[in-house]
């Protein structure tokens, strides 16, 4: 079975999802919830889903569990992951979002949350044990292939309330904004609340089928797209998410996409932030900027755990992650009123505070990314690498320095390691190149930082070239300095 949790929910192979698993694991969720009194029998739990084919059937499946054990399922249909998030805090019902995120649709996944949020590392180990208890569980033929959307307009009411309060009215009349909408859930509450704050919206690429869209790593493909909208509708941004939305994707007046971890940074200094929680894989030169920093793993949980210890010594917490990923610990003052905490992945936070520092600057977005004075830094990963290559590379780089030195030469000399999550490499010439397989799939990420884009981009090339290589790397150091 390919089950398991990673950076954020538990993820799989869509055909195994479909099958007894999904079943099993929302019956351990269930039993989860009753056991430590989180929920009691008739309580109501949400379930929502993206737009991937086998998601249906498998939220079919949760709502099946749900009601075996005596929770009552409420079906809130296809919307996004942060809406469904909200809608459960604020009337305190646990939810489940059935989502692969942005990997590709043979895989999905079930995404876990509480009445106060997202569960934590000890949940999902919880939850894993119980799991393991119920394997041998009956499960019932799935019937409800419908779609009873009783909780689907109360939640993205409800969301869109809540975006409402962020900007003055009119905030972003005279920009013209695309919505890349592809086969995001968040695709026509994006245009909406875009032309409630005045834009002018430009709808783009809608799909009837699903498209995977790693708001981290854009595929060529996608950048040649966002650049002809652009130049072709003179566009002063265009805008999207990935499958579920609640990670933007933000792309400047070139068609460029700006990297998450600066979008997710003016999210926070719009807000005011004086904390804020990322993982080690966003820009390093976040500390200079002022406020109160703290880095964490990469994952979710772990950046909600971080801005759950910063809430004890700051007022203003929001964490966001290299994908744009942007979460709020503690409530705040905003235009029409208080943003209350949402502690799971946003897009359109992110979204919303970016266009609106260039609409009140009058600045183009490709100089603000510029303005914050941060090293350049860019990402990309090699799919269908295995995981237990992946596992195998980490631990030959870590054995043995010599190892580690020489397998980066091309890029540098070593002047610093740290071994967070992945391996991150500072090189003496100002150069970071880090390692990491993915949480969520078979696949090996590299990000890189240096001094210019082209820069950059020649470091992220020879950084996945070293990755693409490595077992004739391996052989060939071993042959020369002998097997670690």
């Amino acid at each position: 079975m390919s089950l398991k949790f990673g950076t954020s929910g538990l993820r799989g192979l869509s055909v195994d999802l479909k099958g007894k698993p999904s079943f099993v694991y929302s019956a351990a969720f269930a039993t989860f919830l009753l056991r430590n009194r989180i929920a009691k029998p008739g309580d109501r739990v949400l379930v929502g889903y993206d737009f991937r084919d086998s998601s249906p059937a498998i939220a079919s499946n949760v709502k099946s569990a749900l009601g075996a054990l005596g929770l009552q399922p409420v079906d809130c249909g296809y919307l996004p992951t942060p809406a469904l998030a909200f809608y459960g805090i604020r009337t305190g019902a646990a939810s489940m979002m059935i989502t692969g995120s942005h990997i590709p649709a043979d895989r999905n996944g079930i995404k876990f949350y509480l009445p106060d949020g997202e569960i934590d590392k000890t949940h999902e180990q919880g939850i894993s044990a119980i799991a393991q208890e119920l394997a041998d569980l009956e499960t019932p033929v799935a019937t409800d292939t419908t779609t009873d959307t009783d909780g689907a307009a109360d939640a993205v009411s409800l969301f869109m309330d809540r975006n409402k309060i962020l900007l003055p009215q009119s905030a972003l009349s005279g920009i013209r904004v695309g919505v890349y909408q592809h086969s995001t859930v968040a695709r026509d509450m994006l245009s909406e609340i875009l032309s409630y704050y005045g834009a002018e919206v430009f709808d783009l690429g809608r799909s009837e089928f699903f498209i995977p869209v790693d708001t981290e790593a854009v595929s060529a493909q996608t950048i040649a797209a966002l650049q002809q909208w652009a130049t072709e509708l003179r566009l002063d941004a265009i805008v999207s998410a990935d499958g579920d939305g609640d990670r933007p994707l933000i792309a400047d007046e070139t068609g460029t996409p700006i990297n998450g971890d600066i979008c997710g940074l003016i999210a926070a200094r719009f807000l005011g932030a004086d904390a804020i929680i990322t993982p080690i894989t966003s820009n390093s030169g976040i500390e200079a900027l002022g406020s109160h920093v703290v880095r964490t793993k990469v994952g979710s949980p772990f950046v909600i755990a971080g801005m759950q210890e910063a809430l004890k010594t700051h007022q203003g917490v929001v964490g966001f992650e290299a994908n744009g990923g942007t979460l709020t610990g503690s409530s705040f003052s905003v235009a029409s009123g208080v943003l209350e905490p949402l502690p799971t992945r946003d897009s359109f936070l992110p979204i919303l505070a970016v266009l609106a520092a260039t609409a009140a600057t009058d600045r183009p977005l490709s100089k603000l990314k510029v303005d914050l004075g941060l090293p350049f830094t860019a990402a990309d990963r090699l799919e269908n690498f295995a995981t237990e290559r992946s596992a195998a590379l980490m631990a030959w780089l870590r054995a043995d320095n010599t190892n580690l030195e020489r397998f980066t030469a091309p890029l540098g000399e070593v002047s610093g390691i740290s071994e967070l999550d992945g391996l991150r490499v500072t090189l003496s010439n100002g150069r970071i190149v880090h390692f990491r397989p993915s949480g969520n799939a078979p696949e090996m990420r590299c990000y890189v930082e240096a001094g210019s884009a082209e820069e950059t981009a020649q470091v992220l090339d020879i950084g996945l070239g070293l990755l693409r290589d490595f077992d004739t790397a391996r052989s060939a150091l071993n042959k020369r300095i002998g097997p670690a």
